[in-house]
């Protein structure tokens, strides 16, 4: 509906200028009600113009090829082939996330699952801000996360999460199951220690990660996924898994 499609172009230059005045270098609005209710206004816009696209996806116009990619590209993240290409970019990432949390687990030691001291250590060290020089973390809002962490106790049981994470990320890239999902939630993990202020490995993995995530068709390809994802499908396309009790005659596209 072009009504639509106008609405979310409006929404979509009204929370750019929010963002402009948000983070521009030239004019800094200082901390106080104005940058709340700019930063209020920002997201609440975002949020409209996400679901306003959302539902502009069943547009008749909406699967139209507007502007056309290189043949190249097309085929690394579409053709079953390019999952050669992928083949050691995921192997690489899921034997990097297996180890680190299989080490988590292993720990002599039990600084990660029992009691999480590790993790708590590393909350204290993140959160701390020196006399001199930048603090490990950029956001306040993300130091209040890892605070009320550290308040409520919280590293007792997110300890595990994130070494059972880790390990299951890194057995889902390895086996080539449901490789999209694993690779999204290890570049989520990624980002929250880059967040932390932790490079180490982080930005690779993250990079490599978001081109596994864009490849999700076929990274997993020489894996369980040339089998997953025909049977399971996705959200918008059930698999086979979904449409065998579908009544006869009826469409199962």
């Amino acid at each position: 509906m072009a009504t639509l499609r106008g609405l979310a172009m409006l929404i979509g230059v009204i929370a750019a200028v929010l963002l402009v005045l948000l983070f521009n270098p030239w004019y800094v609005i200082d901390e106080g009600p104005i940058r709340v209710v700019l930063t209020v206004a920002f997201w609440l816009s975002f949020i409209i113009l996400l679901v306003a696209l959302f539902d502009d996806r069943n547009e008749p116009a909406a699967d139209e090829m507007e502007i056309d990619g290189p043949r190249f590209v097309r085929f690394l993240f579409h053709n079953t082939r390019a999952g050669l290409f992928w083949l050691p970019i995921r192997l690489f990432v899921g034997f990097a996330w297996l180890e680190a949390g299989w080490g988590k687990a292993t720990d002599p030691n039990g600084a990660w699952l029992q009691g999480g001291t590790a993790l708590k250590g590393f909350w204290e060290r993140a959160i701390a801000i020196p006399e001199t020089g930048r603090p490990p973390i950029s956001y306040e809002w993300y130091r209040d996360f890892i605070q009320f962490l550290l308040n409520g106790g919280h590293e007792s049981w997110f300890a595990w999460v994130i070494t059972f994470g880790e390990i299951a990320v890194g057995l889902g890239l390895l086996f080539g199951a449901l490789t999209g999902v694993a690779a999204f939630f290890g570049a989520l993990m990624n980002m929250s220690f880059l967040l932390a202020g932790s490079a180490s490995t982080n930005p690779v993995l993250f990079t490599m990660a978001v081109g596994l995530m864009l490849a999700w068709r076929v990274a997993g390809y020489y894996g369980l996924d040339r089998y997953l994802l025909p049977a399971l499908g996705a959200p918008w396309r059930p698999g086979t898994a979904f449409r065998r009790g579908a009544p006869a005659g009826e469409s199962s596209s």
